[in-house]
């Protein structure tokens, strides 16, 4: 599974912000920011891992070359950086050496990340206008991330549907475009994408 996310651009994370007593949460209650925590602690301890074997291999060969001491100072910084709670991407990097270094070790944590909340039908229209959702727009503002809202139960009915039924479907809920319409924008956005239509 992390294997898998170290060779994405973005990390799209989808958390759960409706209440339904048929639906049980794992934790028996609903909180955005438990979860977003939980998942981050788990990718923080990846990297952790990560930098602890680079570390142990910089180490021997820090009497060869003085620009492997940079980085083992840089590495010691980070972990202790990301063992506070942090995520990698809120680490200064103190030069272009330390940013190449960084570059690198490909750390889960410092990979943009684009929220996508989870709501039911009746908020979605409002876009998500519930106490969850503002839970994660302020972690996501915090963190210089993207939010957008999504009813995944709509989703997977929108993906059934043929173009035309999917548009009066929209448009009967009131919404201008789908939730995936919405992700690709983000992540376009965020990567800093455009198409060009030839």
């Amino acid at each position: 599974f992390l294997a898998n996310i170290r060779e994405v651009d973005a990390i799209v994370h989808v958390v759960r912000c409706f209440e339904d007593a048929n639906i049980v949460h794992v934790e028996g209650s609903i909180s955005p920011t438990r979860d977003i925590e939980t998942i981050n602690l788990e990718l923080i301890f990846a990297d952790i891992e990560v930098l602890e074997r680079r570390k142990s291999r910089v180490a021997k060969s820090v009497s060869a070359d003085k620009m492997y001491k940079k980085e083992l100072d840089m590495i010691v910084r980070l972990m202790a950086f990301l063992e506070a709670g942090n995520l990698a991407k809120a680490f200064v990097r103190e030069d272009d050496d330390e940013e190449k270094f960084f570059e690198e070790y490909n750390l889960l944590t410092a990979k943009p990340v684009i929220y996508a909340a989870n709501v039911k039908d009746d908020d979605l229209a409002d876009d998500g206008a519930n106490k969850y959702v503002k839970e994660v727009r302020d972690i996501a503002e915090k963190e210089g991330s993207e939010v957008f809202v999504v009813c995944a139960q709509i989703e997977q009915e929108i993906s059934e549907l043929d173009d035309d039924d999917k548009k009066s479907f929209l448009e009967d809920l009131g919404l201008s475009e789908s939730g995936l319409e919405k992700l690709i924008k983000a992540s376009y956005k965020l990567l800093g994408l455009i198409s060009y239509i030839t």
